[in-house]
């Protein structure tokens, strides 16, 4: 109609899924040792944006603590956050028990509002809500999303029933994540049951040790150097010159090492690209690994081979393939 004019303040809405996390016991962890806390969630945090990345989610509001993603897929969110939390536990295991910086996650489908880049609404007061349920190290899902992922994952439930919570008016239907076979285990309800899961692994061993002699001692050998290596490693990712482009640098995070294989992905310096990384890795520390560029529709562009060794926490490797790679990562 003539003079209609769009109302630039209006608010769109559109169904998406939420990942809220936060620290627990964030407080008294900053009481104790503000710069230690600092440093162990900022690199936690760094994880955890990688690993949003790598699920195809946005992060959309960080304040102190907290953490809310958005997820075009609930599979992938889910996906995403029993990752960060296998990731993020086997940094906590180098710390003391009282200095872990643990997340609490949840995770939520909802309707959402759209205001710039940020997103309001129920359904992200939902996600938070249901993320202060849950244990630290752990995750719970609403029903909405238990309904999207209960036959799509290798993951097991335990109901909690309808909760109700603050400033919620519905009672929500809610899940926790107490294990995942794709992506580790996530913490058990009672420490005791953890205690009594490596009592058996330890005792298997040693019966195994006893009975077999050197073979499966060495494999135990073998099995235990890969795990010396496992971590999250970051740093510096140097390149050669490109047809007009000159040669740069750039810092990679989130590189993954865990079982003797090696992957990450990460944004390129075109948008919409990926830089993605699968490798091997030996119990010496020796690494081969294919560096690829990849577009948002999954399209594999340009590629490398590159070889290097882990020794001391640090990852250093080269290569050539469209252009020359040289690296410099640390264990984080």
């Amino acid at each position: 109609m003539a003079g209609e004019t769009h109302d630039p303040h209006a608010l769109e809405r559109k169904l998406a899924t939420i990942l809220s996390a936060d620290v627990a016991e964030y407080s008294r962890l900053m009481a104790e040792s503000e710069e230690e806390t600092l440093q162990t969630f900022r690199g936690h945090k760094r994880v955890f944006e990688s690993l949003v990345t790598t699920y195809r989610g946005r992060i959309f509001n960080t304040a102190g603590d907290a953490i809310l993603a958005e997820f075009g897929s609930a599979v992938e969110a889910v996906r995403c956050a029993t990752e960060i939390q296998s990731a993020l536990r086997t940094r906590n295991d180098q710390l003391a028990p009282s200095r872990q910086v643990k997340f609490r996650i949840g995770v939520n489908l909802g309707d959402v509002m759209v205001q710039g880049p940020d997103l309001l609404g129920d359904g992200v007061n939902v996600a938070a809500r249901i993320q202060s349920g849950a244990t630290p190290g752990g995750v719970c899902i609403s029903g909405s999303v238990y309904d999207q992922i209960r036959n799509k994952l290798s993951l097991s439930f335990r109901s909690l029933g309808e909760q109700r919570y603050k400033n919620i008016p519905q009672p929500v239907r809610t899940y926790s994540i107490t294990e995942s076979e794709d992506f580790g285990t996530l913490p058990a309800a009672s420490s005791r049951k953890t205690s009594k899961r490596w009592i058996i692994l330890a005792a298997t061993a040693v019966f195994l040790l006893l009975i077999a002699g050197y073979w499966p001692l060495k494999t135990y050998r073998d099995q235990k150097a890969l795990e010396s290596l496992d971590g999250f490693y970051g740093g510096q990712v140097c390149i050669g010159p490109y047809r007009e482009e000159l040669a740069r640098c750039y810092t990679a995070h989130g590189i993954v090492v865990k079982a003797g294989r090696l992957s990450a992905k990460y944004p390129a310096k075109d948008p919409g690209d990926s830089n993605v990384i699968n490798g091997s890795v030996s119990q010496s520390g020796d690494v081969t690994m294919e560096l690829h560029i990849e577009n948002s529709n999954g399209a594999r562009l340009v590629g490398a081979h590159i070889s290097g060794k882990i020794a001391g926490g640090v990852l250093t490797a080269n290569g050539d393939g469209f252009r020359t790679y040289n690296i410099y990562w640390r264990r984080e």
